[in-house]
């Protein structure tokens, strides 16, 4: 279930028909990763064109920005956010965050290939980061990020097929990082966590 404000966020988006992936904490909600978060945030193209279709549904949630820097591509190909306040009807006080940009996570057009959708319950649907590009891009400076990499893998882990693929596997072993589930995947896969080890 989306909550209704953020639901309205989406809309907003897609009526603008931004090219966007939702990331960050809302991301992990529906991943099953439950975490608190009071923003939203989202990778973009960064191409002229889908830059003006954003600043066209920050107005239409009569978001403005709160902080430096402004929404400027030069600052977006920095790999710096933006922060908008919405103040619509429906949003108010809602913070939205827009990257272009994330170290260690490949260019849009890479992502969007990857992207995850989901169906949102009302007859729309939701395009997220991959679990694979959410967890690169939350391996930053911030210490709230690791714990929320660690429930993502136990819920991709503990939620996966009987016959995982191979680099699933390989994907468990290199990002997982609670020791029972990975005493338990070497167990279940001790080829694989043998050939890993050294890496």
């Amino acid at each position: 279930m989306i909550e209704k404000r953020i639901r309205l966020v989406f809309d907003t988006m897609a009526a603008s028909d931004v090219a966007c992936l939702l990331m960050g904490g809302q991301a992990c909600v529906l991943y099953g990763a439950a975490e608190f978060s009071k923003d939203v945030d989202f990778v973009v193209l960064a191409d002229g064109e889908n830059l003006n279709r954003v600043a066209a549904a920050m107005a239409a949630l009569k978001a403005e920005i709160i902080a430096v820097p402004d929404f400027k591509s030069t600052y977006l190909d920095e790999g710096l956010a933006v922060h908008f306040r919405c103040q619509a009807p429906g949003v108010e006080g809602l913070r939205v965050d827009v990257m272009t940009k994330m170290r260690g996570v490949e260019d849009f057009p890479q992502l969007w290939e990857r992207r995850f959708t989901i169906e949102d319950g009302e007859g729309g649907s939701v395009n997220l980061l991959h679990v694979r590009d959410l967890v690169s891009a939350k391996k930053t400076q911030r210490d709230k990020d690791w714990p929320m990499i660690q429930r993502l893998m136990e819920v991709r882990y503990l939620s996966a097929e009987a016959n995982p693929a191979e680099d699933e596997i390989r994907f468990w072993f290199r990002e997982l990082r609670t020791p029972e589930i990975l005493i338990d995947a070497s167990s279940r896969f001790p080829d694989h966590a043998a050939a890993l080890a050294q890496h």
